[in-house]
């Protein structure tokens, strides 16, 4: 750490009083003779002068030494190397907060646990939030009249969304839950007590053994778009439409196709739960495009295998 002493002067001077100390050596009986005579001249300590001197010299090459502009370097690479070894911890240590996307709020509560051994802004370089975020944040959860309005209804609604999934054995689920707030007065849509539900964790029992008709999968290849998002089209039978759901009823799912042409002038419905469902598509669309061939849009979900015949569903 450089003294307060050696601050007091100017780059100048300090290579000035070097330049007379090895320039008027000869003339005092010692070198350090020499340093106490200029030192006084000079106004500093000859302890002063004669580091000055003495690092001059490893700059120059005259004494063994690391030179300045190397010590300087070598500063700079190990405060960027004790920088890089905090953010690293920052982010193994994140990532228990976060596996899937870092979230405003995942992010403060990493902050506030943190904060004590890495500061507030170093961890704002690595994480995707400002400084002045969080600080906001901060006063708003101190003073709870800075929040909005619809924060502050949010944080009003939760208690009695709570309050009712309480109530009724943690059973109700959205539906049940806004119609039970509506007949007490509250003036809440059901998507705000889906967003608040969700929010807080909390869902409702629902009956029989849930069925999963897609399991996506990220890591395959996605198809290919062949019209560029572009429907529409100036007459019938250019671009048709393809796509299929399932429909729940009392006896189980049906699984129902549907072919659209482009221009909404007429559809078809086809298609059943068994394997002659594919091929039904096909049929409607081979039916829809007599004239020649069809460019069909089509959604293919995961498992989807186009070397099967009962599986092709373009022309």
């Amino acid at each position: 750490m450089t003294s307060k002493t050696t601050n007091k002067f100017s780059p100048e001077v300090r290579a000035r009083a070097v330049r007379m100390v090895l320039d008027q050596a000869s003339e005092h009986p010692s070198r350090w003779a020499a340093v106490t005579s200029i030192a006084a001249k000079i106004g500093c300590t000859p302890q002063t002068l004669h580091d000055w001197v003495k690092k001059a010299e490893v700059d120059s090459g005259q004494r063994a030494g690391v030179p300045t502009d190397m010590a300087e370097k070598l500063k700079a690479l190990e405060r960027e190397n004790r920088e890089l070894r905090q953010a690293n911890e920052i982010l193994r240590k994140a990532s228990a907060y976060f596996a899937t996307g870092p979230p405003v709020q995942a992010m403060i509560a990493f902050i506030d646990d943190h904060r004590g051994a890495y500061g507030v802004e170093p961890i704002c370089k690595v994480l995707p939030i400002a400084p002045s975020t969080y600080h906001a944040h901060v006063a708003r959860r101190r003073d709870p009249t800075k929040l909005s309005a619809r924060a502050r209804q949010d944080a009003a609604l939760k208690i009695e969304v709570r309050r009712v999934f309480d109530q009724n054995f943690s059973v109700y689920g959205v539906r049940k839950i806004w119609r039970q707030l509506k007949r007490e007065g509250f003036d809440v849509a059901r998507c705000t007590v889906s967003r608040l539900m969700g929010d807080m964790g909390l869902q409702g029992v629902i009956r029989g053994k849930p069925v999963k008709t897609t399991i996506s999968d990220k890591a395959a290849p996605c198809p290919l778009d062949h019209v560029n998002r572009q429907f529409k089209v100036p007459r019938p039978n250019v671009l048709w439409l393809s796509d299929f759901t399932y429909v729940a009823t009392w006896t189980g799912f049906v699984y129902v196709a549907f072919v659209i042409d482009g221009l909404d002038v007429g559809h078809l419905v086809v298609g059943h739960s068994d394997e002659g469902f594919c091929f039904g598509i096909k049929d409607g669309i081979k039916r829809a495009g007599r004239n020649g061939k069809i460019l069909v849009w089509q959604r293919i979900i995961a498992g989807f295998d186009p070397s099967r015949p009962s599986q092709r569903l373009s022309c």
